[in-house]
């Protein structure tokens, strides 16, 4: 079937609607004809490839990996466009995300763009964290789009430079369901296996606890612990959040899924002694207390955020960074609750940011700031930074 393309939508997708149908085309660019293969039909829409580009977009490239595109590589959505273009696709899904299921006045919006972050490569070797699945004869590999089916390959052209010149690839993994590689500020590589995919990871060979640096202060977590994948990211995003929160001396603030704490470190940097930070991360391996011990006027608290926050009184600042779900009603109530004068929301799903945002609209915050980083570059991926403020503050 020859459809001609139009909008990007969420998801790494364009939509192309042919006499009432509608289908979300990977591969595709807004404005192309193209052939397409469909290959998932829902009630109302298809899931669909652009196996041919017949009027290409003066957008589209050549791929710089040879295992992106139709039937290969699931992991990268973008590869067929100019990295510019991305960030034009991704801004337009955040506008769309927030205008129409948050309810965001697109006067806020106007001029929001998705920033590059700097970084010596542009947009490829950025990946410091990989998990490969690996088959039954123990190769390891990349998955297929919404697939179990395996790409075998003899790199990731995201990934860093020390990951792919690293023998994981040419190695035989027999029994393990995946291998996974950290490259951090250590020496050696951490490389780790899971019998599958929900399983523990295990630790195979190099540092168990991994270090980062950020704002001058070193971070140190678990091999299997959370951190930006982009080096550049923690750094821009910490000093983002707080430029929009401006913390004054003597405030209370809390960064809830707290990650290693390098938010709540530059908090407690900043409300200084008379002010007072906690943490809040549910995951051992982010090492959130050993990590903020530093800083007497910090505390972390081990513990389920929706659980926790409804008892921990007022607060003046909030930086919410939560899990690509986001954080959901019962969170954003209690927040209503504490009252801060302003929230800062740091949002890995467009979509997630928008149902939070309306929500939150209900408790009387509205965005004021916001931002968007281009943290996965040549995936549909991008971060953004929202500042949200009492109405009547």
């Amino acid at each position: 079937m020859i459809v001609t393309v139009g909008d990007v939508a969420a998801g790494g997708h364009c939509v192309a609607r042919v006499e009432g149908e509608v289908y979300f085309v990977r591969h595709a660019l807004p404005g192309e004809t193209v052939r397409i293969e469909v290959n998932e039909r829902k009630k109302k829409f298809a899931f669909a490839d652009a196996v041919e580009i017949i009027e290409a977009s003066p957008d589209r490239v050549e791929p710089p990996c040879p295992y992106a595109g139709p039937g290969k590589c699931g992991g990268c959505d973008f590869q067929h466009a100019k990295p510019e273009a991305q960030r034009r696709l991704k801004a337009k899904v955040l506008f769309d995300q927030l205008t129409r299921i948050g309810g965001v006045d697109p006067a806020k919006l106007e001029g929001v763009e998705v920033e590059e972050l700097p970084w010596d490569e542009g947009a490829l070797g950025w990946r410091t964290r990989m998990q490969y699945a690996v088959d039954e004869d123990g190769k390891p590999g990349l998955r297929v789009h919404k697939s179990h089916d395996l790409v075998h390959i003899d790199e990731c052209a995201i990934a860093t430079e020390r990951i792919r010149e690293s023998d994981l690839l040419t190695k035989t993994w027999d029994g393990m369901g995946a291998v996974g590689v950290v490259d951090s500020q250590d020496e050696e590589l951490a490389v780790y296996t899971q019998l599958r995919r929900t399983a523990r990871p295990h630790h195979k060979s190099g540092p168990k606890l991994v270090h980062q640096t950020v704002g001058g202060n070193e971070y140190a977590i678990d091999f299997d612990g959370f951190w930006q994948v982009h080096p550049a990211a923690a750094p821009a995003f910490l000093a983002c959040a707080l430029e929009f929160l401006n913390p004054q001396e003597g405030e209370s603030a809390w960064d809830l899924y707290a990650g290693a704490g390098i938010f709540a470190a530059g908090l407690a940097e900043a409300v200084g002694d008379t002010g007072r930070v906690v943490a809040v991360e549910n995951a051992r391996s982010s090492r959130t207390a050993s990590n903020l011990s530093a800083w007497k006027n910090a505390g972390a608290i081990e513990d389920d955020v929706a659980s926790i926050t409804p008892n921990l009184g007022s607060v003046d600042l909030v930086v919410l960074d939560p899990p690509r779900s986001g954080a959901g009603p019962e969170v954003v109530v209690a927040l209503g609750e504490a009252r801060p004068r302003a929230i800062c929301y740091i949002a890995c799903d467009a979509g997630a940011l928008a149902r939070d945002a309306k929500d939150l609209a209900i408790e009387g915050y509205e965005i004021t700031r916001i931002r968007a980083f281009d943290a996965f570059p040549m995936t549909q991926h991008f971060e953004t930074i929202a500042l949200f403020e009492l109405v009547d503050y």
